[in-house]
């Protein structure tokens, strides 16, 4: 399978089309409604990533002070209920846990990388 036929079969079947036949055939509502949720999505992600950031400012913080009182970069039994205090908010707000347990995991592993980074530059 061609690069191009990869991109082709990851292509938003909804989107209207830019090129090629049936480019105009889509109704003038159905691109008004993608383009308002897909305005909404890019503020959703937008403010995703400032949180992100907020949250790695404050992460930042943590790793100085441990580094400062030499205690360890990675805290299990902390980790261990944010995950679990992120999998029930997860479940009263309908997302799926194991997908909000991956996000945590992956937040929780570049935030020990920072603090063994903070640890070792002081």
């Amino acid at each position: 399978m061609s690069d191009s036929d990869r991109t082709e079969q990851r292509r938003d079947p909804a989107a209207p089309a830019t090129d090629g036949p049936g480019a105009t055939d889509r109704a003038p509502e159905v691109r008004d409604e993608l383009e308002r949720l897909r305005a909404s999505i890019d503020n959703i992600d937008a403010a995703v990533v400032y949180m992100l950031a907020e949250r790695f400012k404050c992460t930042q913080r943590v790793g100085r002070l441990k580094a400062e009182h030499q205690l360890p970069p990675a805290d299990p039994a902390r980790e261990g209920r944010q995950i679990a205090r992120l999998r029930e908010l997860a479940t009263e707000a309908r997302l799926d846990p194991a997908f909000a347990e991956k996000l945590l995991n992956f937040v929780i592993a570049e935030v020990i990388r920072h603090h063994e980074t903070i640890a070792r530059e002081s």
